[in-house]
């Protein structure tokens, strides 16, 4: 509980040390302490970071193998093991970083009994039952040594896994035990006759695959430890390791459809592939585990390197190295000519889980040459079910998964259908918010009487569980895998406005091959993403967008920026999330985009805008049926323009915006739905600067911000959007009119930057944000305020406020440091910031800047002697300066702002907590007062009408 005591503990453990702090998830705050340093360092962090202010300090069982359990236990002490899971990597990557594989593939039966009995026990030791826990285990591969590493008395992120794995609802079951049932007493959804008391039997094989997103944060160190680091992961299912494994790769939608010929991977200059220095340095490179491991595996099998040694640089077991090299080896077979393309070597080819894409690349076909291959040889996949029992029951459940065997389990029905693709893996950009529009799109389906087919591979979703739609797909999101379903099923419709780009980039090549999308046609989906065409249609309209050129090559866009003038926005067609997205202020800068930004889009252009500095961003989102479009909301951004929609605070309805400039956003956004022919749900962004209002983008698909939007207004958008797609109107479902809360909702975005120790807090075009809070109240400072709390920032009562902000800032920062002082805040800043607030009679006391000697802004900072930081840069130089403040102010936990508006908003929010009227209100009974006011309004309409 105190560093005395880590530093005593440590004496009797010795180094390597595994430091966790207590009561935080993913491995928050943890690492491996090799010597006293990073002990302190961790320890340090640790104790701040646990919620008790504990950490559990652990001798270090690194490169032993780890396994889990999920366990089930009730009151009558039935105790059900319902999986078990084997990480790929051993001990020292956290479980969340690690590939996993389910039922585990290496341990003998003797090994598993062992582990069996001491999970039942520590589960009756506990004294857990009403409910799932997950026990982790590590195994030393010398001698057999078994221990416990650790023990969840709760639903986990495995528990998730272990359920969509096996068909067992875990977290569902807990429930029902909770409240008194016993396991013999609750019956198997999927077979109807058993009960959860029978063990779950597994008779295939499941990957999970985490996805990293490491390139959204190029200071970050790719190295896998104890603390998490990847953002989501995607689950595939197969009858072996093999298939499985390469539906998986292909599943992470990073333009991998199998091992890759090519690796990232550099060994330094002038080292040479067919050298002895490259081996050391890729063996070198193998210890560590990174996101790049398993594809650097495979290179290294590739250059000859053994088993034997990869698996002692790495520490994964054999088994799993011996299985990649057979997928190796068959590539090298095909590659070579040694298999006739016949349909013996195309199904077996299929069941090791390769691609019509790698296939197509291994022996010099296109992916379409390939599929046409297999169709006229009849290779195609069948669907098995996952059924809990390895087929020895009914299951009545269908939820499917692709192989390459004889009998087809899958049995499509009579009625009217509708496919809808899901999202893929979390990213940042693409996350849970496209989930919840597929989720509601299957129970529009449901409520209209259609049969709903789901089509995902994240193990994360709501989407994924086998009773949200009619049937599940547990499939990977590309051409072939997609087509297949659809092949099979023959549905009506297929969905592609709710997954987010994943299905979008499939839209087109989807329509060609026949399958019939139901809303937005693909063409207009086309018309708003390519830049030429989009440019047209505003130029028809007579809308104003942000003078803007197209390049595919660096000459071109220095042409195009010279012509525009600096600074400029320039980013990649066809991504989310401003991925490579930057605002450029030289030719230099613009000419080292380019050679980032090629590489992210490759065959689509390069997009450059003119940067408005200081403009308003608003999001607008909207539905509409093809003749009427309805507003679902105006969001204003709180940050001001330049930082990603994704990563600003947003206030719904605006709080700024003037009538007049509300009023004319609804008519352009109504005039282009109407344009594009938008059939169901749209999203567009403006920039307001000096009175003008511009179009940034239009995007004719459900956006991140629907959920938001509908809770905010009480209405399911998504919903309502895809019974219009089955061809109701808005008349129909009754929303004619937009709906204009009287209350407040904030949306504050939730940043990974704890995870990654050297990234900059600094935000830009380009989204760093993986999830987001919503606060609701009267007014714009409590909501602020309850968003803040909801990110997990306290905001401060009273103490010191430390500001230091660039100079076309500083006139801004005035009115923002009375207020403070009003408050009773006292005000610290920097030379240039304090002489300014001197000259407006604001009383301050002079900082040193990190560079200026101790002590400075950092040293108050550590010492506990600053509350809240308003801190702005511009400029690389600056930028630098400040890096250190912010990343202070993260590790301590302290309330920031990096943007003036920003910091008007933490300012309102100290204000309205300060008031002293905060309310807490379940959101039904805001919906509630929306509700009446709107009936209220439309009986006067009636009593005007009828005179």
């Amino acid at each position: 509980r105190n560093m005395d005591e880590v530093r005593e503990i440590a004496e009797e453990i010795g180094f390597p040390i595994i430091v966790r702090p207590s009561f935080t998830l993913g491995g928050t705050g943890g690492g491996v302490a090799f010597n006293k340093e990073d002990l302190e360092t961790l320890a340090k962090a640790g104790l701040g970071l646990s919620l008790i202010n504990q950490v559990m300090l652990e001798e270090s069982v690194l490169g032993w193998k780890e396994f889990e359990l999920e366990v089930m236990r009730d009151r009558m002490d039935n105790v059900v093991i319902i999986c078990s899971i084997e990480n790929f990597d051993p001990m020292g990557v956290h479980t969340g970083d690690s590939i996993t594989v389910a039922p585990a593939q290496t341990l003998s039966d003797r090994e598993y009994q062992r582990m069996r009995d001491a999970a039942i026990a520590i589960m009756r030791e506990i004294g857990v039952e009403t409910g799932g826990s997950n026990v982790q285990f590590a195994i030393n591969p010398r001698d057999g040594e078994l221990v416990v590493i650790e023990m969840n008395p709760r639903v986990s992120r495995s528990s998730a896994l272990a359920s969509k794995a096996t068909g067992f609802p875990i977290a569902k079951i807990a429930a029902k035990l909770a409240v008194g049932y016993s396991l013999d007493e609750i019956p198997n959804d999927i077979t109807r006759e058993t009960m959860a008391s029978f063990e779950p039997t597994i008779d295939y094989c499941v990957v999970k695959i985490p996805r990293w997103t490491f390139e959204k944060f190029p200071k970050a160190e790719d190295i896998l430890a104890t603390s998490m680091k990847s953002v989501g992961e995607v689950m595939a299912i197969g009858r072996t390791f093999k298939e499985a494994l390469q539906k998986g790769i292909r599943s992470l939608e990073i333009s991998m459809f199998g091992f890759p010929d090519k690796v990232d991977f550099d060994p330094g200059n002038g080292v040479s592939v067919d050298s002895s220095d490259y081996v050391e340095r890729l063996c070198a490179q193998l210890r560590r585990p990174s996101s790049k491991r398993l594809f650097l595996l495979a290179h290294a099998i590739r250059l000859g390197i053994s088993l034997r040694d990869i698996h002692k640089a790495t520490g994964i077991d054999p088994w799993f190295l011996y299985n990649i090299k057979q997928i190796l080896e068959m590539e090298d077979d095909l590659r070579n000519g040694k298999y006739t393309i016949d349909a013996k070597a195309l199904k077996k080819a299929k069941a090791y889980g390769f691609s019509d894409r790698r296939l197509g690349e291994l022996i010099g076909l296109n992916e379409k040459e390939v599929r046409e291959r297999r169709n006229q040889l009849e290779v195609k996949p069948v669907y098995k079910l996952v059924d809990t029992c390895a087929a020895e029951f009914e299951a009545y459940t269908p939820y499917y998964y692709s192989t390459y065997e004889e009998e087809n389990e899958a049995r499509p029905s009579s009625r009217r259908k509708v496919v809808i693709l899901g999202g893929g893996p979390n990213r940042i950009g693409q996350g849970i918010e496209f989930d919840y529009c597929c989720v509601h799109a299957s129970f529009a389906l449901r409520e209209e009487g259609w049969e709903s087919i789901m089509v995902n591979s994240n193990p994360e979703t709501v989407s994924t569980d086998y009773d949200t739609s009619d049937k599940l797909y547990f499939e990977p999101l590309t051409l072939e895998d997609v087509l297949h379903i659809i092949e099979t099923e023959k549905p009506n419709g297929v969905i592609v406005q709710f997954g987010g780009q994943t299905p979008l980039n499939l839209a087109l090549d989807l329509a060609k091959a026949g399958a019939p999308i139901i809303g937005t046609p693909p063409e207009a989906i086309d018309r708003a993403e390519d830049r030429k065409r989009f440019q047209e249609l505003l130029r028809k309209l007579d809308l104003l967008q942000p003078d803007n050129a197209i390049a595919f090559t660096g000459e071109e866009a220095l042409v195009a920026a010279r012509e525009i003038g600096f600074p400029v926005l320039v980013r990649p067609s066809y991504v989310l999330g401003g991925r490579a997205m930057e605002i450029v202020y030289s030719e230099s800068e613009l000419l080292a985009f380019m050679k980032e930004a090629v590489h992210v889009s490759p065959g689509h252009p390069i997009l450059i805008d003119k940067f408005l500095e200081d403009a308003t961003e608003v999001d607008v989102d909207a539905i509409s049926d093809g003749k009427i479009t309805v507003i679902g909301g105006i969001m204003e951004h709180i940050e001001e323009a330049g930082i990603h929609s994704g990563d600003s605070a947003c206030a719904l309805p605006p709080i700024t915006l003037e009538e007049e400039v509300i009023e004319e956003i609804k008519r352009q956004t109504k005039l282009i739905a109407q344009e594009l022919g938008v059939i169901g749900l749209m999203n567009i962004q403006y920039a307001i600067k000096d009175g003008k209002i511009y179009v940034l983008e239009v995007n004719p698909r459900a956006s991140r911000t629907i959920p938001f939007v509908s809770k905010a207004i009480g209405v399911p958008l998504a919903k309502l959007a895809t019974k219009v797609m089955l061809g109701k109107s808005l008349e129909e479902l009754v929303f004619t009119e937009e709906i204009t809360p009287e209350y407040i909702s904030v949306k504050e975005a939730v940043f990974p930057f704890n995870r990654f120790p050297r990234v900059d807090t600094l935000l830009g075009p380009e989204m760093k944000s993986t999830g987001e809070v919503m606060g609701i109240d009267s007014n714009f400072g409590l909501a602020f305020a309850k968003a803040q709390f909801g990110v997990g920032f306290e905001l401060p009562r009273e103490g010191n406020v430390f500001l230091s902000v660039r100079d076309r800032d500083k006139r801004a920062l005035v009115p923002v440091a009375r207020k403070l002082i009003e408050m009773g805040f006292k005000i610290l800043a920097t030379r240039g910031t304090s002489k300014y607030l001197e000259a407006e009679g604001i009383e301050n006391k002079k900082v040193n800047k990190i560079r200026e000697g101790r002590p400075h802004v950092v040293d108050y900072i550590k010492n506990g002697e600053i509350q809240l930081v308003i801190n702005t840069s511009m400029g690389k130089k600056t930028v630098s300066d400040s890096y250190k403040i912010r990343r202070a102010t993260l590790l301590y936990n302290i309330p920031y702002a990096t943007t003036i508006s920003g910091a008007n908003a933490l300012v309102d929010g100290i204000a309205a907590i300060k008031e002293g009227n905060w309310g807490v209100r379940h959101i039904q009974e805001y919906h509630s007062f929306q509700k009446t006011r709107v009936r209220v309004e439309r009986a006067e309409q009636r009593t005007v009408i009828t005179g």
